[in-house]
């Protein structure tokens, strides 16, 4: 199986430029093919990456664009099947349609491919091509590299995220089964009774991120005091994300490792953010990317998650004797009693107890 791994790399002076200088090419043959292939789209034609490799070959060979031929070829390349990827993902309904790139974005990248084992690690070292060896923290030990791509975040950081082969270690488990049913207020409640409460890492950052961008907006644009702010501010960003990230890949590990069935229901994250009273909070909780960890390790180690349908009534039935109630369609009825058995419940533990019962009807049906 493949997997990406994520270093921080520490390039020296020329090795920063030559990385800027690879990823202003990458940006504009991506933009040129992106260009190339709107044109012939208004003109009826149909073109694909093998037209817009071959514009690229031709830019090499003119005066103006020399310069194409100082960086790694592979990384231009891939910036074009990247843009053939996109459209791929566009005509598929997969992804919107493909915008050209632009260098006040402060997130760039780019990506060489391993040829001829010429990107390995070499001690405290990566060999990269044209940049040579560049100092890297290693974490963790790695198999196979079948690409890298280089990373340039908006806190001037570089990292290299390696794509590597890798073999699953069997994770053995209890064989639990276990229902899911997520929130804002905790971030999920399971059929155990167990209760996980939301970090809330942007909520409890947010005072700090509003006077870091009150700075921001009251410096000149073009100075130099504007970007030592931006950095800070995009500071308080990067340490959210990493809280985030820290806590979700936690939470999803140790439901690998103590469960063997995960149930959890199917939300439409895309359209529940259409609403704006909640739309921050519900990205702040970051549920899709918890859904997509657990899918990907249950893959890894063999276990299985279930996804229960949007519209099954989790929280509306009771999971004692499976009356409907609706009255807790309104989401500010926490604790109810159920009219037939009388037993009362908590709205999430009660959601969560129905999501597994209906998991493990779909996975034996």
């Amino acid at each position: 199986m493949q997997k990406g791994v994520k270093f921080r790399i520490y390039p020296n002076k020329e090795q920063k430029n030559l990385i800027n200088q690879t990823l202003g090419c990458c940006r504009l043959i991506y933009n040129k093919g992106l260009a190339m292939r709107n044109e012939a789209y208004k003109n009826g034609k149909k073109i694909g990456y093998s037209q817009t490799s071959t514009m690229l070959t031709e830019l090499k060979k003119c005066e103006d664009f020399t310069f194409l031929k100082v960086v790694d070829s592979i990384a231009l390349q891939q910036s074009l099947r990247d843009l053939d990827r996109g459209f791929v993902n566009f005509f598929q309904k997969r992804a919107a349609h493909p915008t050209f790139k632009s260098k006040h974005n402060r997130h760039q990248s780019y990506r060489p491919v391993n040829q001829c084992d010429n990107i390995r690690i070499v001690g405290k070292y990566i060999k990269l091509p044209k940049l040579g060896f560049v100092k890297i923290r290693q974490t963790m030990e790695v198999g196979k590299i079948n690409n890298v791509t280089i990373e340039h975040t908006p806190t001037d950081k570089y990292f290299a995220v390696l794509n590597v082969e890798f073999e699953p270690q069997p994770m053995p488990n209890n064989g639990g089964m276990i229902g899911i049913d997520v929130g804002i207020k905790e971030f999920y409640s399971d059929s155990n009774g167990n209760v996980v409460p939301n970090p809330k890492y942007l909520e409890k950052s947010m005072r700090k991120l509003i006077r870091e961008q009150r700075k921001l907006s009251r410096k000149q644009k073009g100075s130099n005091n504007r970007n030592r702010q931006r950095v800070k501010v995009a500071l308080v960003h990067e340490k959210i994300t990493n809280q985030r990230n820290d806590f979700l890949q936690k939470q999803s590990t140790m439901l690998i490792r103590e469960n063997q069935t995960i149930c959890i229901e199917e939300l439409k994250v895309r359209n529940m953010m259409g609403n704006h009273k909640l739309a921050q909070h519900i990205g702040s909780a970051s549920w899709s990317k918890f859904f997509d960890m657990l899918a990907y390790k249950s893959v890894w180690y063999g276990n299985n998650v279930v996804k229960v349908p949007t519209m099954y009534p989790s929280s509306q039935t009771c999971s004692c004797c499976g009356y409907k109630n609706p009255l807790v369609k309104n989401l500010a009825v926490r604790v109810w009693e159920c009219p037939e058995c009388h037993t009362i419940h908590n709205r999430d533990t009660n959601a969560s107890i129905n999501i597994l019962t209906k998991g493990l009807q779909m996975q034996s049906a």
